[in-house]
C-alpha cells in the first residue's frame, strides 16, 4: 500500500519542533514522517506511531474545544451570509447583516484567544467542517426543487443554538480569566454580552419567521376544511 509523508528537517530543527510539525502533519493525513538527516537513510523511514508524542505536547482539552468551536464559527459565518443575502430586502435584512458582521468578528476573536493561549488552529478540521456542512444543506425540508419556506425558520434555529453554543464558550474562557493571565477578562465580559444580544435577536427573527410560515399554511388547511376539502367530490358525481 502506498504511503504519504515528508521528510523532518532533524539537524535543522529541534525536537520540540519536530513536534510540531508533526502535529498538523497527521491531522493533514501524513502516515509516514522519514528523518532528513545525512547521517540516516530517508528510506524508509517510520509511521507516526513511532513517533512518542510527551502528553504535555500532545493536543490539550483546551485545544480540542477551542477547535471544535472554531469549525462550528466558520459554518455559522456562512450561514449568517446566506441568510443576510437571501433577505436583504426584508423587514430582517438590516439585523441579518449586522449579525453576520458581528459573528464574522467573533470568529476573529476566537482565533486571537487561540494564539494568545497557543493553541494551535487544527485545518483539517475547518475542512471536515466545510464537508459536514455542505451535506447538511442536503437535509430534506419540504420541497425537492425550489427552496422551501421552512427553510428559513430550521436555519434561523440553527444560528440561534449556534450563538447559544458560543456564549456558553465565552462564559467557559472567562471563568479561567483567574487562573490565565492571558486572557482578556473586560474582552470576554463584551463578547458575552454581544452573544446574548445575538440570542434574543434571532428568537425574535425565528418566531416570526416561524409566525409567517406555519399561520400561512394553516389558514390555507382551514380555508380547504371550510370549503369541504380538496377531495370532495362534484354535484352529480356521487
Amino acid at each position: 500500500m502506498t504511503s504519504f509523508g515528508y521528510f523532518l528537517s532533524s539537524e535543522e530543527f529541534t525536537p520540540r519542533r519536530l513536534l510540531d510539525q508533526a502535529r498538523p502533519a497527521e491531522d493533514t493525513g501524513f502516515t509516514r514522517l522519514p528523518p532528513g538527516s545525512h547521517r540516516i537513510s530517508p528510506i524508509g523511514g517510520f509511521t507516526m506511531r513511532d513517533i512518542k508524542f510527551p502528553a504535555a505536547l500532545g493536543p490539550s482539552f483546551l485545544t480540542v474545544y477551542l477547535n471544535d468551536h472554531l469549525t462550528g464559527s466558520g459554518a455559522g459565518v456562512r450561514l449568517a451570509r446566506r441568510l443576510a443575502k437571501r433577505h436583504r430586502r426584508t423587514d430582517g435584512g438590516p439585523e441579518l447583516a449586522k449579525l453576520a458582521e458581528q459573528i464574522d468578528e467573533d470568529r476573529q476573536s476566537l482565533r486571537r484567544v487561540m494564539r494568545d493561549l497557543d493553541v494551535h488552529v487544527r485545518r483539517v478540521r475547518e475542512v471536515v467542517g466545510r464537508i459536514g456542512e455542505s451535506a447538511g444543506r442536503l437535509k430534506p425540508n419540504g420541497s425537492l426543487v425550489r427552496r422551501s419556506p421552512l427553510s428559513d425558520v430550521v436555519e434561523l434555529e440553527m444560528m440561534l443554538l449556534g450563538v447559544e453554543g458560543k456564549a456558553a464558550c465565552w462564559r467557559a474562557l472567562r471563568e479561567l480569566t483567574a487562573a490565565d493571565d492571558r486572557l482578556d477578562a473586560p474582552d470576554l465580559d463584551r463578547l458575552l454580552a454581544r452573544a446574548d444580544t445575538q440570542v434574543r435577536t434571532l428568537d425574535d427573527l425565528r418566531r416570526r419567521r416561524a409566525t409567517e410560515v406555519f399561520a400561512a399554511e394553516l389558514g390555507v388547511t382551514a380555508a380547504v376544511r371550510a370549503s369541504g376539502g380538496p377531495l370532495r367530490p362534484a354535484a352529480g358525481h356521487r
